[in-house]
């Protein structure tokens, strides 16, 4: 890159990952996929036993009907019992931490491309792995820097991701501001208040400027999930009784199916053993059908991408289709953006006493706040922007690199950390 780089940024996200390294006068992402500096974290293991493939690459493969098994939300495993689980991937039993290790392992390939022989890194981390468990919060970090240990990274230290998304916003304010980060990603909600200005960006310890962290295990995927289970999954049966109409469906099949990292364990043969089985007691069994029809062809994670994209969608329009009939041999179905918001609403209730809680840590009032800098890519959904816009009324709201801004910040926090 024409300059001597000393160690690196890695954000490790639930929904997508980037590098960064520090320049001489900042930050830059280095590209992970073609040009795009944006990893989405994704990888297609063929049934036949070839190399992993990893993001849009692995997506491609997998919606295009290639025999093998697509894995999204990775990071999600971290805190939970799955992280020490194995999964069956094609005629290999894979442990979650073996998978994760093949993800960072590639992206140790492109920083070698780009930065020969660096092994220093911070990595980003969420303030809170898992809600209200200190120990278990910790045990996901040391999992977390164990993997990357394994792919060669003997030096490693950790920055809460709303921190490295401050320091990024630091390197274009040109006087001092007091500054709440609202970082909206795909697993985790993160908040923290935070003094910044050109000429902290100089100091060594910046402790005294950090007023407050917070975070939330409720990101992304989870609206995802909401929208899914509001406007897909009652075509799947979601609600239909069954037992002669005694008694609903069972509520696992349909958020396993509209959760990422759960989708998989549909796909186990007993599973559709026992829907057939259902199914003759079932007032709707064309809506068991198209259920059976989604695990039997594998169409789980296809179907939670078109609710994904319908989410996207509906940022900027009122309505949107989610597009399923070529996964459940139903119509498509039409979402709105006041279903979304209303699906969406105790997230968002949770996010707002988040922003609450972040503020009295800092002992401000909202008004006391210079700007609200928002990141992540869900932090543009209009409801979320209401949602800060009504904690923390006319204070302005700026907006950077949604999916790039923590990635440069923790490469900036490298180069004070290891320069």
């Amino acid at each position: 890159m024409g300059f001597d780089i000393q160690a690196c940024g890695i954000d490790f996200g639930t929904s997508n990952s980037t590098l960064a390294v520090p320049t001489p006068t900042g930050a830059a992402l280095i590209p992970l996929e073609g040009t795009s500096p944006t990893l989405p974290s994704a990888v297609f293991w063929d049934a036949d036993g070839l190399p992993p493939r990893f993001g849009r690459d692995a997506i491609a493969a997998y919606t295009s009907g290639e025999d093998g098994r697509l894995m999204r939300g990775l990071k999600s495993t971290l805190g939970s019992p799955l992280i020490h689980e194995k999964t069956r991937v094609g005629n290999r039993a894979l442990a979650f931490t073996d998978i994760l290790g093949s993800f960072f392992s590639h992206l140790r390939r492109k920083l070698e491309a780009k930065a020969p022989g660096v092994t220093r890194a911070v990595l980003g981390r969420p303030v809170h792995f898992v809600d209200d468990d200190p120990e278990g919060d910790q045990a996901a970090q040391d999992v977390l820097e164990s993997i990357a240990r394994a792919q060669g990274f003997t030096e490693i230290a950790f920055q809460f991701e709303p921190i490295a998304a401050a320091l990024e916003y630091e390197t274009r304010v040109t006087g001092e501001d007091l500054v709440l980060i609202v970082d909206i990603g795909g697993g985790t909600s993160d908040f923290s208040v935070c003094r910044v200005s050109p000429d902290l960006a100089n100091k060594a310890d910046r402790s005294a400027d950090i007023l407050g962290n917070h975070g939330i295990r409720v990101g992304g995927t989870d609206f995802d999930r909401l929208l899914s289970l509001s406007d897909v999954m009652p075509l799947l049966g979601l609600g239909s009784l069954i037992n002669h109409g005694k008694t609903p469906m069972p509520l696992h099949y349909y958020h396993d199916l509209a959760t990422w990292h759960r989708i998989n364990a549909l796909y186990a043969s007993r599973v559709l053993t026992d829907l057939r089985q259902i199914r003759y007691e079932a007032a709707r069994p064309d809506l068991i059908d198209r259920l059976m029809r989604v695990i039997e062809e594998r169409h789980g994670h296809s179907l939670l991408i078109a609710v994904e994209d319908c989410k996207i969608a509906l940022s900027s329009a009122e309505t949107a289709l989610i597009h399923l009939a070529a996964f459940t041999g139903g119509a498509d179905a039409t979402a709105t953006r006041a279903r979304f918001e209303e699906a969406v609403a105790k997230p968002m209730d949770r996010i707002g006493a988040a922003i609450a809680e972040v503020l009295s840590q800092a002992r401000l009032r909202p008004d006391q706040i210079g700007t609200v800098f928002t990141t992540g890519g869900s932090s543009s959904l209009p409801v979320l922007q209401a949602c800060v816009a009504k904690a923390l009324p006319g204070i302005p709201i700026a907006t950077g690199d949604l999916l790039g801004s923590v990635g440069s910040g923790l490469a900036l926090d490298a180069r004070r950390r290891f320069a």
